[in-house]
């Protein structure tokens, strides 16, 4: 009763400012990216209110030669019937799945999948049990005959603690990732703040 996100969402995307110019032309769509280590599923992701960690994730790709040079992409994002991984009746749907998905590997002798660090890092970016477990989900409510999930949405805690014994660290934030390419409802290039006005 209560799954349809209430509100329209700023999203931004990093990626190269190429791309970026041929989306906001409406030359190209945003990419739909479906590798098994994407944490939140297939889809189009983005950064919930959050430009500047668009950009860090953009120079990031930059240094691993990824893209040549970076841009962000903002979206008006309505997330529908929204798989909203900040909601306990949808975090018991996840358990579900990982239940359905783990006894169907015991059963056919299929490793699990697993997440995966990226260069020693401690916050196992590669997220391939993720991605099985929220797509295992998908497919369970395709074959349930049940409304598929237009978005999902989550937290993450990433990168070092702020301070010693803190539960806030340096890249926390939330994901979006847009499944129903019919959610993205506009997109824009980030504005700088006008210095003679205050943000409202």
């Amino acid at each position: 009763m209560y799954s349809k996100y209430p509100h329209l969402v700023l999203g931004f995307h990093g990626t190269d400012e190429k791309i970026a110019d041929k989306v906001i032309q409406k030359k190209e769509t945003l990419e739909y990216k479906n590798n098994p280590y994407d944490w939140l599923g297939h889809g189009v992701y983005f950064w919930e209110s959050n430009p500047e960690r668009a950009m860090e994730y953009a120079c990031e790709l930059q240094k691993r030669g990824k893209l040549n040079k970076p841009a962000v992409v903002g979206a008006v994002l309505d997330l529908g019937n929204c798989l909203n991984l900040l909601d306990s009746k949808y975090l018991s749907f996840v358990k579900s799945a990982y239940k359905f998905y783990s006894d169907f590997c015991h059963k056919e002798n299929i490793l699990i999948a697993r997440n995966k660090d990226i260069g020693g890092s401690s916050d196992l970016l590669l997220r391939h049990l993720y991605c099985a477990v929220i797509e295992t989900l998908h497919g369970m409510r395709t074959d349930e005959k049940l409304d598929a999930f237009s978005s999902v949405r989550g937290a993450f805690l990433e990168g070092a603690p702020l301070y010693e014994n803190a539960g806030f660290k340096e890249k926390n934030h939330i994901q979006i990732c847009i499944r129903n390419p019919n959610c993205i409802k506009g997109l824009f290039y980030p504005l700088d703040k006008h210095a003679d006005y205050d943000i409202p």
